[in-house]
């Protein structure tokens, strides 16, 4: 298995059954362009990607910089093969070699698979916390 930093937008259509929904082309674009994010896929002998990982610097001016890993998927016939834990290690690299001071991600409490895979990659539990959402398109109209 080889894991390479995603650059090209058509490389990430052509993977969108990696995702949770089909890739929006402008948003690929625009991730793809901000600095501080980050899209890395795992592919197979065979070349085909079988797993994907994205994360995104943010800066705060009292705390620096962390790593929030957005979003990790992992095709289903290449699962439980490590390929979730070496593309978390692989961002961390990433968000230590850019100065990153941490690295969080947020998951369903009841998600073993996610929980396991995270661990396996060195993550330790903090505190619970509660998370608050704006659907900002309810309502909307267009």
């Amino acid at each position: 298995m080889r894991v390479e930093r995603i650059s090209d937008a058509a490389a990430v259509l052509a993977a969108a059954d990696l995702f949770d929904a089909p890739p929006l082309p402008a948003a690929t674009e625009r991730f793809l362009a901000s600095p501080g994010h980050h899209l890395l896929f795992a592919y197979d002998e065979g070349g085909r990607p079988v797993g994907m990982i994205s994360g995104v610097e943010m800066t705060h001016p009292d705390k620096g910089t962390e790593m929030f890993v957005y979003e990790l998927g992992v095709a289903p016939v290449a699962r439980l093969k490590g390929i979730g834990a070496r593309l978390v290690t692989e961002l961390a690299g990433i968000a230590r070699a850019n100065g990153c001071y941490g690295m969080w991600v947020g998951t369903e409490v009841d998600n073993e698979a996610a929980l396991a895979t995270y661990r396996r990659a060195g993550a330790t539990e903090e505190t619970s916390f509660t998370l608050l959402n704006w659907d900002l398109l309810e309502g909307a109209t267009e």
